[in-house]
């Protein structure tokens, strides 16, 4: 048997032509190599010159200790800082971050995510100052080692925009909510009857009165109305308003004496929302209202001591808090005040601060009582006989002589309201074109017994109406309507005098 055997070893062909294979297989690995290191050499020029020449501030700091690599010209204007300054220094070291520990968290955030988008951080600047800048941030491979590219938005003067509408947007919104709040005082003051209509008389008594106002009217000098009760104080204010500088503006009127002391701190300085139960929003108070305008405080000899505390700091320094709030608000206003007080002997008997007493009275004026003036009863009549018949629709148009007479004979211990609600009660029962007490109406003649007390006074004439209503305090043709009170207000008095049905205590 004959058997074949096949060479297996290469022949010299062969070996060549491997030869060749792996030659040519090595040069086209290296002319890609070559390509693939001109295209990184080109990249990494284009990158270059991107990186120089964007308006964008950028920089490449060390993935670990943020530690500046190399940053563009926009980064250098922005930071105010050099390149010799920047370069081989870390963050913390030129303390870009407001806070060490912001740039810690920064730091944390980064390795956690590989990258932040959109981050709104504050840089600060080489004088000082911060820029707020909106960046985005990647760890990136640098020849083997891990690096952070940053590029950044200057969006300072965006912020300081935004900042700035919301401002304007916040004092429009103040600016609304004051004129809605002036708006309703108006509103409520349209409604309201101020007693007298102007003031009515001429004797040497009112004509002195008129000589003080014109005196005090232009100037911002705070001033303070004496009289008993239903004398026209309030009349005397808006009369030094209206001819005053701050004319175009309201006058605002508080009655110190119809508000409880829990109330009258909120009415007269305003409150936070919270501040208390009820306080279900911001209320602006009525200084704030006032402001650049008149207040009147009406019967100030009953704010509460703790109360004149902080009526004397806004007296002095034109500033106050809200209740429940703690930011000062400044104001400025004309402050006119008024009492049936002897706010100097309040002052003795420590019921009235001293030092605001000599704050108040630096202009004082006192209305006369209507019997030191009973000249100018007649013209006061024709005036609230003229404008009762206009409100009831009734036409009258002359007073009997007997009428006339009885009422130049009383001794009006209530004044010129007391006259004016006498005068209201005689038209409603009117029938005819002449108006004639008949007797219906009970009038006192001058006592002569001697002088009494104003409390003496004012507890006679309430005890008197509240005969006269049947002890009706509420309705419209009760004791409180009469007097020109709130019915609240006319039971805290009653209760003060000692005032009940079945005579006073």
């Amino acid at each position: 048997m004959q058997i074949t055997m096949r060479n297996s070893l290469p022949t010299d062909d062969n070996i060549a032509g491997v030869i060749n294979d792996v030659k040519v297989s090595r040069q086209g690995e290296f002319i890609e190599r070559e390509r693939l290191l001109h295209d990184l050499h080109e990249s990494e020029d284009l990158f270059a010159k991107v990186f120089r020449v964007s308006p964008l501030p950028m920089s490449l700091l060390t993935g670990t200790e943020l530690r500046y690599l190399d940053v563009n010209n926009a980064f250098l204007e922005m930071s105010g800082y050099t390149r010799d300054d920047v370069i081989g220094k870390t963050a913390m070291e030129l303390r870009v971050y407001e806070t060490a520990e912001l740039c810690e968290a920064f730091i944390r955030d980064l390795r956690q995510h590989g990258s932040l988008l959109n981050l709104e951080t504050k840089f600060r600047r080489k004088d000082g100052s911060f820029r707020v800048l909106l960046s985005s941030m990647e760890l990136v491979d640098c020849a083997g080692e891990q690096c952070l590219l940053a590029v950044s938005t200057d969006i300072t003067e965006r912020k300081e925009s935004e900042l700035a509408l919301q401002h304007a947007h916040e004092e429009l919104k103040q600016l609304k909510n004051h004129l809605e709040e002036e708006n309703i005082y108006l509103q409520e003051e349209l409604h309201l009857d101020h007693s007298f209509g102007e003031i009515v008389g001429n004797s040497d008594a009112i004509r002195y009165v008129l000589a003080k106002i014109r005196q005090v009217a232009s100037t911002d000098s705070t001033v303070l109305i004496q009289g008993e009760t239903g004398t026209g104080k309030e009349l005397v204010a808006r009369a030094i308003h209206s001819a005053g500088t701050q004319r175009e503006r309201p006058l605002i009127k508080v009655n110190c004496a119809a508000l409880s002391p829990t109330l009258i701190e909120s009415e007269l300085f305003g409150h936070e929302k919270g501040a208390f139960t009820g306080a279900a929003a911001r209320k602006l108070g009525r200084f704030e209202l006032a402001d650049g305008g008149t207040i009147f405080l009406d019967e100030v000899g009953e704010l509460p001591l703790d109360l004149q505390a902080k009526l004397l700091r806004v007296v002095q320094e034109g500033e106050f808090e809200r209740v429940g709030g703690s930011r000062t608000i400044k104001v400025s206003v004309r402050l006119i005040t008024a009492t049936n007080r002897d706010l100097k002997a309040e002052v003795d008997r420590g019921r009235f601060r001293e030092d605001l007493w000599y704050r108040l009275n630096v202009f004082p004026i006192t209305v006369p009582p209507l019997r030191q003036r009973k000249e100018d009863i007649p013209l006061l009549v024709e005036h609230f006989v003229s404008r009762s018949a206009k409100r009831l629709g009734k036409n009258i148009t002359s007073i009997s002589g007997r009428t006339m007479k009885d009422l130049e004979r009383h001794s009006w211990p209530g004044n010129v309201r007391e006259l004016a609600n006498v005068v209201e009660r005689a038209v409603i029962g009117a029938h005819g074109p002449v108006l004639d007490l008949g007797g219906r109406v009970e009038l006192v003649k001058d006592d002569t017994s001697g002088p009494v007390t104003l409390q003496e006074m004012e507890r006679d004439y309430i005890g008197r109406i509240l005969e006269s209503t049947g002890w009706r305090v509420e309705g419209p043709y009760g004791a409180a309507k009469i007097l020109g009170l709130n019915a609240s207000t006319l039971r805290a008095r009653m209760h003060k005098l000692g005032i009940h049905r079945n005579g006073p205590h």
